[in-house]
């Protein structure tokens, strides 16, 4: 039987528990929530709905060029992130990749629907879960593919933009495509110190991933897109899926959004001032924090069942005992407003300080 094996879902939890009203922290989306514009923006396109979606999303791109300073030739839009992660992998067909391990499971997903074989990078504990400079030498002769995500998720460590040069560099030497997932990126402070996307014209191998799913509060829509100035790679990704895969609610979901720019100060304002007070309450019941650098926070204790113990509560957190290279130590909770992050610290307090309770932090 199918597993799903992500964050997000409410809708099992509310069937398992009975409850109509779930906390959620286990998918990481922004807390201010989706922005007026864009419900207006979505309830003005449903007359529109009567005709197929521009297969070309020219308003949406345009919209994005201008928003991410580029070439519009550089731009494919699609449903959501995850549709350019499988994209790709029809497009390239890879016989070998390399990812993190831990990393977004749908980066090793989308390679075995066209039977590539994943080699790991581990990332280790000793090192925080950081990538360091010995990723280089797994970068050899017959890869075809390289995923990084940055900030990786779960761990919400960070790559800088100069040790990403490396990587694309000796990638280009071999031939190598090298997919930069960069959907978290917009919540990262000093994002320029990390980001790759001024390196498109100068590495062709290069593809960034990003999506409007978190930062802009609508997974719902499904709306993402690929940055790459490799032209026939981009056509070859969009001769890999259908020609409506956006629709035409999503299309002026994204066009209303990218206008937001009160909306997005207001965000990275918030998610700083919360990512500080979640770190400090939940370093402060003892859990060790690790990464944690856009709006989620990674983190350890020997109270494996929290994810029980929390959903009773009407919380939702989550364990990453199914990512590669973690047990059921880790979890990962969303950064969300004051009120919420108090509710959860208030609960995890109780459990793992709850007297019936076994275990330790």
């Amino acid at each position: 039987m199918y597993q799903y094996i992500h964050g997000g879902d409410i809708y099992s939890v509310k069937k398992l528990t009975g409850r109509q009203e779930i906390l959620d922290f286990s998918s990481n989306v922004n807390p201010l929530g989706l922005p007026e514009s864009v419900k207006e923006a979505v309830i003005r396109s449903l007359d529109e709905c009567t005709n197929y979606p521009d297969p070309f999303c020219r308003d949406l791109v345009a919209a994005l060029a201008n928003y991410e300073y580029t070439d519009p030739e550089y731009i494919l839009a699609a449903n959501g992130a995850a549709e350019i992660i499988f994209r790709l992998a029809l497009a390239l067909k890879p016989k070998k990749a390399l990812i993190f391990a831990p990393t977004f499971a749908d980066y090793e997903k989308a390679l075995h629907t066209v039977d590539c074989s994943v080699e790991y990078y581990f990332l280790r504990p000793e090192h925080d879960f950081s990538a360091r400079e010995d990723l280089l030498d797994q970068i050899s002769p017959g890869l075809d593919l390289m995923i990084i995500c940055n900030p990786n998720n779960p761990t919400g460590q960070l790559c800088s933009r100069a040790f990403l040069q490396k990587v694309l560099a000796k990638s280009q030497e071999i031939g190598a495509i090298v997919m930069i997932d960069e959907c978290f990126m917009d919540f990262v402070e000093d994002k320029e110190q990390f980001s790759v996307q001024n390196c498109i014209e100068q590495y062709e191998n290069l593809v960034i991933l990003k999506a409007f799913t978190k930062i802009f509060a609508m997974p719902g829509f499904r709306l993402g897109y690929a940055l790459t100035s490799n032209k026939k790679l981009l056509e070859q990704m969009r001769s890999a899926g259908q020609d409506w895969s956006v629709s035409t609610p999503a299309q002026m979901a994204g066009i209303a959004a990218l206008k937001e720019t009160a909306y997005l100060q207001q965000t990275k304002q918030l998610i700083q001032t919360e990512r500080r007070f979640l770190i400090d309450s939940l370093l402060g019941l003892g859990l060790q924090i690790i990464g944690s650098r856009a709006n989620y926070i990674f983190f350890r204790t020997q109270r494996t069942d929290l994810t029980e113990k929390l959903i009773k509560r009407g919380i939702m957190v989550r364990p990453c005992s199914n990512y590669v290279n973690l047990n059921d130590e880790y979890f990962r909770v969303a950064v969300k407003s004051r009120e919420d992050n108090l509710k959860l610290s208030a609960a995890l307090r109780d459990v793992i300080f709850d007297e019936s309770s076994h275990g330790h932090c």
